[in-house]
């Protein structure tokens, strides 16, 4: 019976179309100037860890680029990703995909186990699960896609952590809405158009769903662009627990510099999330 589920857990789940590479060059564009952040003893420039893993993200095999769509970097023991980076450039005119939750099959063998049959990634079966009241929580949301067929490559579990249902709803998704206006307003390069990089994470906390997938303890995210009509990089960011919450919550606005004093404090230790060339950047509340 256990191999009977096995089998079909694994051919209930649509494969990804991703890459899971040694390095992030092959989607650096995702990158503001093009350097990936560093997150010591998970990751620096210079060296390898087995548990964490580089995904350059896409949802089909296309002849247009290099068909990727944004990169994650994913931890195979919390099964939860560490961060999603992604290029927001205006929200595209589209309805919500629906769309199966899709895994990455080069995250494990291809022997189906018997009891588990993804050791390293979450399946959407471990969401079944819910004395913990949560579901299915994107890192790059598509509501900042700019068009369907990047909103659909978000469907990804390596793309999802379980958020608390009242959090994802209420104010993480009040967040989202408000970090897009933001970039739409702010934004623009020097070809008039509308660029921000992107990058949102999660602490990992103290429980488990179904005894396998992490439990963030805190979401977090901050973007960074450059203002070609003021001239000047900006940069905003945000962090909250991932908790039930009572209606109306608010999630206050932070500068990029306190971002990183925060996940220095409470994660990783001299935390840089973007590359050394912003590090000046001006927080919006500046503006």
């Amino acid at each position: 019976m256990r191999l009977f589920i096995a089998v079909l857990l694994a051919l209930s789940c649509p494969f990804s179309r991703s890459e899971v590479l040694q390095t992030f060059n092959t989607c650096s564009e995702f990158f503001s100037e093009r350097q990936v952040p560093v997150i010591p003893g998970i990751l620096n420039p210079n060296s390898e860890h087995a548990r964490y893993k580089k995904i350059c993200q896409r949802y089909n095999f296309t002849s247009v680029g290099s068909g990727y769509t944004y990169a994650t970097l994913y931890d195979t023991e919390s099964r939860i990703p560490v961060f999603s980076a992604y290029r927001y450039t205006a929200r595209g005119d589209f309805i919500r995909p629906r769309i199966p939750w899709m895994i990455e099959p080069q995250l494990d063998p291809r022997v189906v186990c018997m009891t588990v049959p993804y050791r390293n990634q979450a399946t959407e079966e471990d969401y079944f699960e819910n004395r913990y009241g949560v579901n299915c929580g994107h890192l790059f949301p598509n509501c900042h896609a700019a068009d369907e067929f990047t909103a659909k490559s978000t469907f990804t579990l390596t793309n999802i952590v379980p958020q608390n249902i009242s959090f994802n709803a209420g104010s993480w998704n009040r967040i989202e809405n408000e970090t897009r206006d933001s970039m739409s307003t702010h934004c623009y390069d020097n070809n008039n158009k509308v660029l921000a990089h992107v990058l949102t994470g999660a602490i990992p906390g103290k429980n488990k769903l179904n005894n396998r997938v992490n439990i963030p303890s805190y979401m977090w995210t901050a973007f960074c662009c450059y203002n070609s009509r003021k001239r000047l990089w900006v940069s905003q960011a945000y962090w909250a627990l991932n908790k039930q919450e009572k209606d109306n919550e608010a999630i206050s606005k932070k500068s990029l510099q306190e971002l990183q004093q925060f996940l220095s404090q409470n994660w990783v230790k001299n935390v840089k999330l973007f590359s050394s060339n912003t590090v000046l950047v001006k927080s919006l509340e500046t503006l």
